[in-house]
């Protein structure tokens, strides 16, 4: 019996080294490697009646991963509901404009891997396909908390609707 608890154990802490991991590599930078990643990373756009919309297709996972434009520059983000604002790390921080040097991490940040120091930032312009929001809440956390970008309702609560319909995420500004 206890040599089964102490395998179960050491299981659980294969599966926590490991999680952390895949995590980074699914959210990690790079180009696809799969016809899948690469139709989840499109970022069709169309028009609305209520306006410009951009529409994502969910990735294999449920996901919905698009190409942001944050103050000009391109950006793979994954779309999280859950997340209050947007999240981005130290380095994507330094490829958008942003002095990471004379940032005060003075917040707090819960991510799947614990509690983490963040900076609050404003981003100058968030876009997607047709939509583009000024003035946007981010949060920059360090490279070893975050490997990509979550978009958050920071963005979100700004456009008119998003929601989800036929394994796509519609967004409409």
């Amino acid at each position: 019996m206890l040599t089964r608890l102490i395998a179960f154990a050491g299981g659980l802490a294969a599966i926590a080294l490991v999680v952390p991991d895949l995590v980074s590599n699914y959210l990690g930078r790079g180009e696809p490697t799969s016809p899948l990643q690469a139709a989840a990373s499109a970022t069709p756009t169309g028009s609305y009646a209520s306006g410009q919309g951009v529409v994502l297709v969910a990735d294999r996972s449920g996901h919905f991963v698009g190409t942001f434009r944050i103050n000009g520059r391109s950006e793979q983000g994954l779309v999280d509901t859950g997340a209050s604002t947007i999240a981005i790390n130290a380095s994507a921080a330094r490829r958008f404009g942003i002095a990471v040097g004379s940032l005060s991490f003075d917040a707090r940040a819960q991510t799947a891997n614990g509690i983490v120091e963040a900076a609050p930032v404003s981003l100058d312009r968030v876009e997607i396909g047709g939509i583009s929001v000024r003035n946007v809440k981010a949060m920059v956390l360090p490279d070893k908390a975050l490997s990509g970008m979550l978009v958050g309702m920071s963005f979100l609560s700004r456009l008119s609707s998003y929601r989800v319909e036929d394994g796509a995420l519609r967004l409409i500004r």
